[in-house]
Parts: C-alpha cells; structure tokens; sequence
C-alpha cells in the first residue's frame, strides 16, 4: 500500500519535496495544501488536489502523514494538529522558535505514539553520512575538533529576517545538528559573535540579528569545535565540515558544482554550487524516501523531534552569548 501524505506548504523547497513525493513509488502525494496562490499550480504539476487550508488537509480522511514545509512559526501548531490525528510527521527544522512550544509539540507527539521526522537533511547527504560511518568505525581514532563552515550565496529578503528566529536558529542550526551527529557527543557550552556587514545589515540590526558569526563549541567529552556562518559569500553556496581525530581526520563538501575546471592565461577556472536545492538534492530526496519507508515498516524515523529540540538548545545559546559580547554560555 502507498503512504498518502499532504504537503503542508508549497514555496521553494515544498514544491520540490512535491516532485519528490510524486516520484516515489511508496507514496501517494494526495493534497498539496498552501494559502499562497502558487501552490495550486505545485498541486497541478503533480496531480495532487489542492486545498489552500493545511489543517483541512491534515484531517482529510484520506490523509496517513503530512510534511510540513510552511513559515517555522506555524510548525509546532501543525505538529501538535496531525499527532492529534494520529498522522505520521515529517516537519521541517526547527520545530518551533523557542524551548517551551517545542516541548509542548513533542509531548503531543509523545502522548500519541505518532512518528516525527525533522527535516535535517544533511544526515541524508551520501558525504556527510559516509563521514559519520568513518567516525562511528573508530577510524579516526579519539575525536578533538569539529570545524564547519556554511556560507549562502546572498542574504534573504528583509521580511523573512525578523521571522526566522535569527541566525544561530535559521542558519547554524545545520551545522549544530552535523556537530552532534558527526561527533556522537553533546554540546556543553558555546560562545558566540556575530557582526553586520551586509546590504541588509539594517534589517539585521533591527531584527538583533547578524549576517556573519563565529561560534565557538565545548563538547562534553572534551572536543572542542567552530561554526562559522555568512549570509552573503557572493561566489555560491559553500558548506564544508572537518573533522579531526587522533588517528586521522576528514573533510565533507566541494566547492565545484559542474565537473570542469577551465584553464587559460588568468588561471584555473570552474563554478560554484549555486544554493542549497542543488547542493542538497538528493539528501532531500533521501530523508523523505527514509521517512515513508520507516512509516510503512513501523520502524523508528530520524533524525527525531529530540534532536531538533537539542540543536535547538545550542542555537538559542549561541544566541545569548552573542547578544552577551561573546561571554561562553552552558547549553
């Protein structure tokens, strides 16, 4: 039997999670459900029906589970609505924008058994989950250093900042998940520091929000780690993870998106990827193929609303600390 799932939220990345839910063999894309005008043509282009309500289409009788894709403010709300109705979760990260309405939405989840899934795709990705097989092989020996790096090609719209829930929770919070998949280790302190220095540094500022940051991690086995964040790096989408043990280290990402380097008198030549869809493609593709095997299987999904609740924790730490001129902070 195919898993019937609705589509709660239709922009950029909902409407590629559509073409992928079209396309696997174990799921039937039933509604596409989103206020905005667009979604209508997303449901047409995958034959889906459209309802522009998401909580008529959590209830719609032949609805099994949702994926949640719309505003991170609406997340918990829709979270709590479909365990209610007894429908599998996949949901988008972060669950909600602060510690309190996320643990009220994953009690829900708990009090009624539902599955949920968080959208933390770079799990997915063949480099990093490769590099977490390395890792849990003991191949690299006693972990000491996490250093990752995530830069977007240019900031977002003004009116998405102050929504967000900053940097630390929109941005970092990847990296934050990769830090604890990678190391198989919590994060016991943070410092950070951010700065404007943007076009958009004004939006930023009256957001108490910063376009570039550095966050320094303390991990309770010791280790120690960086994250460092740029809203608008100008030459592409670059995200990289090292990690070093005392038996060795590795490196996850690349910076050349199209498979040709061009060479003449001014040097070598090639391109960047351009942002994350293409980056990340096939990790999207993959946690969502995971999520509806492990529905159908009965088996347990990941990553899990706890690990969303735990990047959580760190990135609104982070975010004191920035606000606090960088002071280390206890997660």
């Amino acid at each position: 039997m195919r898993l019937s799932i609705a589509l709660l939220g239709a922009g950029r990345l909902g409407a590629a999670h559509a073409r992928t839910l079209a396309s696997l063999p174990e799921a039937r894309l039933t509604i596409v459900a989103d206020p905005q005008r667009a979604a209508r043509a997303v449901a047409a282009a995958v034959g889906a029906r459209f309802l522009a309500d998401p909580y008529a289409a959590i209830h719609h009788p032949e609805v099994e589970a949702v994926v949640i894709v719309t505003p991170t403010g609406t997340h918990a709300a829709l979270i709590e609505t479909a365990a209610r109705a007894g429908r599998a979760i996949f949901c988008e990260k972060p669950i909600a924008l602060d510690v309190p309405a996320t643990e009220r939405a994953l009690a829900v989840v708990r009090e009624t058994g539902v599955p949920l899934q968080i959208g933390f795709q770079r799990r997915y990705d063949p480099g990093f989950a490769e590099a977490q097989r390395v890792i849990v092989a003991g191949e690299l020996g006693r972990l000491h250093l996490l250093r990752s790096v995530s830069h977007d090609p240019y900031p977002p719209p003004p009116p998405y900042i102050p929504e967000c829930g900053g940097q630390f929770v929109d941005m970092s919070i990847h990296d934050l998940d990769v830090a604890r998949f990678l190391m198989g280790d919590e994060v016991e302190a943070v410092s950070g520091v951010g700065a404007r220095l943007g076009p958009e540094a004004p939006a930023f500022a009256a957001a108490d929000d910063w376009d570039t940051t550095v966050l320094s991690l303390r991990f309770r086995g010791g280790a120690l780690g960086s994250i460092v964040n740029s809203r608008q790096a100008g030459y592409g989408y670059d995200i990289h993870t090292e990690v070093l043990g005392d038996r060795g280290g590795l490196k996850v990402g690349y910076e050349r998106h199209t498979p040709i380097t061009r060479y003449d008198r001014g040097g070598a030549h090639h391109d960047y990827v351009p942002y994350f869809p293409e980056r990340f493609a096939q990790a999207y593709a993959l946690e969502l193929q995971a999520f509806v095997a492990a529905v159908q299987d009965g088996k347990p999904v990941t990553p899990t609303g706890a690990d969303g609740l735990a990047a959580l924790r760190v990135a609104l730490a982070a975010t004191q600390s920035a606000r606090g001129d960088g002071a280390w902070v206890r997660v």
